[in-house]
C-alpha cells in the first residue's frame, strides 16, 4: 500500500542552521520538496562525487584473483615496465604496499586521497591510449615508405639535396610534369610512392614528414602498451579497496544531501539580522508526523502540516507485507515508483510476474540450478541477513521448478528418454510426455498452453479493473465493468481463431459478441466520466479515433500474452537443439583415447549451450515478463509509474533503518 503523507513546512532560525540541519537528519522522516538549488559548496561536493564515480568505475571491472596477485608478487623482484616512467613520474613510485594504506584499520590522515589517487591513474591511462591512437594513425600513414630517419631527409635538405615524398594515385602519377625527377618507392593497386629530388611537383602538396622513424614508433607504442598494462594491474590490486571506496562514496552523498538542504533553506526577508528566519517545505509520511512534531517542539522550530495538494510532487512510500515485498528489488533495478495518487500493485506484479518467470523458463533443470543458486546464496549470508534478492531468487526457481515438473522439461531432454515416475507426475494437460505420443496429442497441449495464456491475460487484466474500480469510486467504475466485458467478449473472439472445434462448441461463446459491444457501449459512456454523463459521451466522441482504436488494443493486449507460450517454446528448442548436439558429438566412433575427447567436447557442449540458454531466458524475462506487468496489466489499472521514491533527509544509517 501506499503511505499517506503530509506536506510540512519547518521555520528555522538562521544561527542555528547547522544544528537545525543536523537534528533534522537524526530524526530521518523529512523529505525534502525537489528545487533546483545551487551554491559553491555543493558545486565542489558535486564535482567530487563525479570524480568518484569514475574511480569505482575503474576498479570495479578489476577483478583481483588470488592467482593473479600470486603472480605479481613473483614479478615483484624481476624488472618490470612498472619501473618505466608514468608521464613525468615512475610507476614505481606508487608501490604496491600503497594499497595498505586503504585498509579498514587505516587512519584518514596517514594515506593519501583514494578518489584522487584512482582518478589520476586513469586520467593517466586515458592520456597513454589517446598517444597510442595518435601514433597507430601515424605509423599506418608512414608504413609504406619502410624505416626512415626524418632526421637524415632534413640533413640532406641542408647540404642541397631536397626531397619530397608523395603519395598519388595511379591516374595522378601518369600526369606528373615529364620532367620531375623522382625515385619510385613503391606501389600498389590504390596508390604510387614516390621521392620527388630537388622540388615540389607543381600542384601537388607533398607529405608531411613524420616526427619519427618507424622503428622509433614502434618502440614508443610498445613502451605506451606495457605503462597501460601497469597501471591496469594497480586497478585490479585495490579492487578488493571497494568497501573503502564505497564509504568515502557514502560519505559524499550524506555532504550533498546536506549541502542540497541548506542551499534550499528561503531566507524571510524583513527582518533584523539577529532575528532572521529561513525555511523549506518537505513531506513526511502521517504516521511519522509525531516525531517531526516533538523535535520541533524540542528546538523551537515553526512546523506547519497540511495535505498535499494536486500540484505537490509527493513522494511515494511503499508498506507491504513481507510476501509483496519480495518484488522491490526487481523494482529498484528497474527504477520503477507508482505515483502518490496512483495504486500499489507491488503484490499482483509479484504474483504474475512469478508465473510468468516459471512459463518463461519452463523447465524443471532450471528451476533446480536456480533454487540450488538460492540455497548456497541463503547459506552464506544466514548469519547477517539474507537479502530480498536471495529470497526472490527462490521463490521464482520454485516457480521454474513446478512448471517444468507439470510439462515435463527437464534439460531439453525428450520426455520418452525421463524416468516413468516424471512422466506421470506431469500434468496431462500440458505435458511433454503427452505430446510426444502423436502429432494430434502435440497440437492439443500446445493448443491448452496458448489457451492458459490468454486466461491468464483475461484474469490479469481483469484484476487491474476492478483494482481502479475500488481505488476511483465514482461512475466511473461502470466503464471499468465495460472494459473488463470488452476483454471477456474479446477473449472468446482470440479462442476462436486458435482452438479446436470442441473449443467452439462452448455455450458461452456465442454471447462472446454481444458480451463485447456491451462492454464497448459502456466504456463509450462512462470512460470518460468526470460528474456529467454528457460530458463523458461528448469526450468520447472528440476522442472517437482513439475510442475506436481501444478496440485494437484489447485484441492486442490479450495477444500480446500468447509470448509466455513462444518464449518458453524457443527455450525448450535451444535445450533440445543442444542436447541433440551433444548426443551426435558423443556418438561418433574409435578408440578409447578418442571416446575420452569426445565425452569431455560433449560436457563442454552441454554446459555451454544451457549456459547460454540460461542467460537468454533471464534477458527474455526482463523483456517479456516485466513488460506484461508494467505496460499491459499497469494500462489496464490506470497505473503511469510516474512517481518519485520517498527519500528522507537523514544520516545513511537512519536511512537504511526506515
Amino acid at each position: 500500500m501506499i503511505v499517506p503523507m503530509k506536506k510540512v513546512s519547518l521555520v528555522i532560525q538562521d544561527k542555528a542552521q547547522d544544528e537545525a540541519l543536523d537534528k533534522l537528519r537524526d530524526v530521518g522522516v523529512l523529505h525534502l520538496e525537489k528545487r533546483n538549488v545551487s551554491s559553491e559548496a555543493l558545486a565542489k561536493i558535486l564535482e567530487r562525487k563525479a570524480r568518484g564515480d569514475s574511480a569505482v568505475g575503474l576498479i570495479r571491472p578489476a577483478k583481483a584473483s588470488k592467482k593473479k596477485r600470486e603472480k605479481e608478487e613473483a614479478r615483484q623482484d624481476q624488472p618490470s615496465v612498472e619501473d618505466q616512467p608514468l608521464f613525468g613520474r615512475r610507476a614505481s613510485d606508487t608501490v604496491d604496499a600503497e594499497t595498505d594504506f586503504y585498509s579498514a584499520d587505516a587512519a584518514d590522515a596517514s594515506r593519501p586521497d583514494l578518489i584522487d589517487l584512482l582518478v589520476g591513474w586513469g586520467r593517466d591511462r586515458k592520456a597513454m591510449e589517446d598517444r597510442l591512437t595518435l601514433l597507430g594513425r601515424e605509423r599506418e600513414r608512414i608504413r609504406p615508405w619502410g624505416n626512415f630517419k626524418p632526421q637524415s631527409v632534413h640533413e640532406l635538405a641542408g647540404a642541397g639535396l631536397s626531397l619530397f615524398i608523395y603519395e598519388l594515385s595511379p591516374q595522378v602519377f601518369e600526369n606528373i610534369p615529364p620532367e620531375t625527377r623522382y625515385v619510385l618507392m613503391g606501389r600498389d593497386k590504390n596508390s604510387v610512392y614516390i621521392l620527388a629530388l630537388d622540388r615540389e611537383i607543381p600542384g601537388l602538396a607533398p607529405l608531411t614528414l613524420p616526427e619519427k622513424s618507424l622503428e622509433e614508433i614502434d618502440a614508443e607504442m610498445a613502451e605506451l602498451g606495457g605503462e597501460i598494462k601497469a597501471i591496469d594491474r594497480r586497478f585490479a590490486s585495490f579492487a578488493n579497496r571497494m568497501p573503502a571506496l564505497e564509504k568515502d562514496m557514502a560519505d559524499i552523498q550524506d555532504h550533498i544531501d546536506y549541502e542540497s538542504a541548506r542551499a534550499a533553506l528561503e531566507q524571510v526577508e524583513e527582518l533584523p539580522r539577529e532575528y532572521a528566519l529561513s525555511w523549506f517545505t518537505g513531506f513526511v509520511p502521517q504516521e511519522d508526523l509525531g516525531h517531526l512534531k516533538r523535535a520541533a517542539a524540542e528546538n523551537n522550530w515553526a512546523l506547519l502540516a497540511d495535505d498535499p495538494g494536486e500540484e505537490d510532487m509527493v513522494p511515494t512510500k511503499l508498506k507491504n507485507n513481507r510476501l509483496a515485498s519480495l518484488i522491490r528489488p526487481l523494482t529498484d533495478f528497474l527504477e520503477v515508483t507508482p505515483g502518490y495518487n496512483e495504486i500499489d500493485i507491488s503484490g499482483f506484479f509479484l504474483f504474475f510476474f512469478v508465473i510468468f518467470f516459471g512459463m518463461i523458463f519452463g523447465d524443471a533443470g532450471y528451476g533446480s540450478l536456480i533454487i540450488l543458486a538460492g540455497l548456497i546464496g541463503v547459506f552464506k549470508t544466514r548469519k547477517r541477513g539474507v537479502p530480498p534478492i536471495l529470497k526472490l531468487l527462490l521463490l521464482l526457481g520454485l516457480s521454474n521448478f513446478t512448471w517444468g515438473l507439470l510439462t515435463c522439461s527437464w534439460f531439453g531432454v525428450k520426455a520418452a528418454l525421463l524416468p516413468g515416475v516424471l512422466r506421470n507426475i506431469s500434468l496431462p494437460l500440458i505435458s511433454n510426455a503427452v505430446a510426444d505420443r502423436s502429432a494430434r496429442d502435440q497440437s492439443i497441449v500446445q493448443q491448452n498452453l496458448m489457451i492458459l495464456c490468454f486466461s491468464l491475460a483475461l484474469l490479469q487484466l481483469s484484476i487491474g479493473h476492478i483494482l481502479a474500480i475500488v481505488h476511483d469510486r465514482s461512475l466511473k467504475f461502470l466503464g471499468h465493468i465495460g472494459s473488463i466485458a470488452m476483454l471477456g467478449g474479446m477473449y472468446f473472439i482470440i479462442l476462436s481463431l486458435i482452438a479446436s472445434n470442441e473449443v467452439r462448441q462452448i455455450p458461452l461463446y456465442p454471447a462472446a459478441i454481444y458480451v463485447f459491444a456491451g462492454g464497448f457501449a459502456l466504456n463509450f459512456v462512462f470512460a470518460s466520466y468526470e460528474g456529467s454523463i454528457g460530458r463523458s459521451i461528448l469526450e468520447s466522441l472528440k476522442n472517437i479515433i482513439s475510442v475506436i482504436l481501444g478496440i485494437a488494443n484489447v485484441f492486442s493486449d490479450i495477444m500480446s500474452y500468447i509470448r509466455l507460450w513462444a518464449v518458453g517454446l524457443a527455450g525448450a528448442a535451444i535445450a533440445d537443439t543442444v542436447d541433440t548436439m551433444a548426443l551426435q558429438i558423443g556418438g561418433i566412433a574409435g578408440p578409447v583415447a578418442v571416446h575420452f575427447i569426445v565425452f569431455i567436447l560433449a560436457g563442454v557442449l552441454l554446459v555451454f549451450g544451457h549456459g547460454l540458454n540460461l542467460v537468454l531466458n533471464v534477458l527474455s524475462v526482463l523483456v517479456h515478463g516485466v513488460r506484461l506487468n508494467t505496460l499491459e496489466f499497469s494500462g489496464h489499472v490506470g497505473l503511469s509509474w510516474a512517481g518519485i521514491p520517498y527519500r528522507p533527509f537523514a544520516k545513511p544509517a537512519v536511512r537504511s533503518r526506515g
